[in-house]
């Protein structure tokens, strides 16, 4: 059971510099931006986040900005997510260090497989019909390979293998605070 207490542990995620919110999109990432300009060059920095999923491509935009951030600034950078850590989230999320992540009581972290929708409309000479074909086979293997990269990111420093996550991401893998604390997806819950 979470110490009630624990937050005391923790004083600089009281007031996360960086407060996300919403669906992760563009509008997400321009506010995300501004507020990263808006924060104290030194120092940690604490982003926080609560989101129901979204663009995974802005959520790995967002993601390289933390890892530049800690990489050429040796910022470090501590992750905070507050009720849903959802898809587009954990995405987010993997940019982190195991030991900078941290969630709130009774959040819940959901992990699933890249979706995609898509109609192939065959239609020309038979010929240029195979190219189509490959083009999407192509898009498809690329996202398998971005995708596993993220899913490599998110479990690193866990107790969590990467076969294990791709086993559970086809159903929605809904991680509870506690179970995520234990599993070593995050250090710890505020």
């Amino acid at each position: 059971m979470t110490d009630m207490n624990n937050a005391s542990n923790y004083p600089l995620l009281a007031s996360p510099h960086v407060q996300l919110h919403g669906p992760v999109d563009g509008n997400m990432y321009s506010s995300f931006k501004q507020q990263l300009a808006d924060a104290p060059a030194d120092g940690p920095l604490v982003v926080s986040i609560t989101t129901l999923g979204g663009d995974p491509e802005m959520a790995r935009a967002m993601a390289d900005d933390i890892r530049l951030l800690r990489q050429y600034d040796d910022r470090e950078c501590l992750f905070l997510g507050k009720v849903a850590v959802y898809s587009a989230g954990a995405t987010f999320m993997s940019a982190f260090p195991t030991d900078k992540r941290f969630l709130t009581t009774n959040s819940r972290i959901m992990i699933h497989e890249r979706q995609m929708q898509s109609t192939i409309q065959l239609n020309g000479p038979l010929q240029t019909l195979s190219y189509t074909l490959k083009a999407k086979l192509h898009e498809i293997e690329d996202s398998i390979k971005i995708q596993d990269e993220g899913f490599a990111d998110i479990v690193r420093g866990s107790r969590v293998s990467l076969d294990e996550l791709k086993q559970k991401a086809p159903s929605n893998w809904y991680i509870e605070a506690e179970e995520a604390r234990r599993l070593g997806l995050v250090l710890d819950i505020i």
